[in-house]
């Protein structure tokens, strides 16, 4: 205000600017006090919520352990439908996964971690459950479906173990090009902290038939029975006129 105002006259512009724009003051004090105490309870029951879900992870591991598999089924339901948004019901899809092989039901293994791809976020534990179900395929002699889920993934620090079973889903498949590029990106994968054994891959690189002579193999396979037949149809000329005779 002008420093030449009077003090009364500054007091009554005072007056006159409370009561013009005093309510709407307030209004803003009582709405970011209602803000403040609403995000403190928010954080409250969110900071409960991932104690209690850190609990029951704890228990779920327990019983992993022991291999008490209805206990854990029933934890692991617990934390999928109470506590769906934590890191912890993501977790507890790795475990129960492992278990479930531990008992062999591979099915049920590959059930749950699919569920796992079907959460929110947790992308790094995504990752670990889609390798660990490419294992799960490749047990099941589902090569193709391997390489549907790892063709285009983007892995990073585990890109060196996704194309060691992509190589894998390949030589299965009898893709022998593509097994050997799988393997050799593996080997070629710079992460100074890696995730494949790589003497093991290398074995696998090496074992590898050279594609020309399995392409040949396949082409032989292809003409076999056109040979056979012809071998069928002079016998039967035989035949012909043996009887004709």
């Amino acid at each position: 205000m002008d420093d030449l105002l009077s003090e009364k006259e500054q007091l009554d512009q005072m007056r006159a600017w409370w009561s013009e724009y005093g309510r709407y003051v307030i209004a803003g004090v009582v709405i970011a006090v209602g803000l403040l105490v609403g995000f403190n309870q928010y954080q409250s029951s969110r900071l409960e919520a991932q104690v209690e879900a850190s609990e029951l992870y704890e228990e779920l591991a327990i019983h992993v352990a022991d291999g008490d598999l209805d206990e854990a089924e029933a934890v692991a339901d617990n934390l999928a439908n109470n506590f769906a948004n934590t890191t912890y019901a993501a977790q507890s899809k790795l475990a129960m996964a492992r278990l479930y092989m531990d008992k062999n039901r591979d099915q049920d293994a590959a059930d749950v971690l699919n569920e796992l791809q079907a959460l929110r976020g947790n992308a790094e534990l995504k990752q670990i459950g889609r390798l660990r179900l490419a294992r799960i395929l490749l047990y099941q002699d589902k090569a193709q479906e391997v390489v549907d889920l790892l063709a285009d993934a983007e892995l990073n620090a585990f890109s060196a173990l996704n194309n060691e079973l992509l190589g894998d889903a390949h030589v299965a498949l009898g893709n022998i090009e593509l097994a050997g590029e799988a393997y050799r990106k593996a080997l070629a994968d710079p992460s100074p902290a890696p995730t494949i054994n790589r003497g093991l891959v290398q074995m696998k690189l090496a074992d590898l038939p050279d594609a020309e002579a399995v392409a040949a193999a396949a082409e032989d396979a292809i003409e076999a029975p056109v040979a056979s037949e012809v071998v069928e149809e002079v016998v039967e000329a035989v035949d012909e006129v043996g009887e004709a005779e």
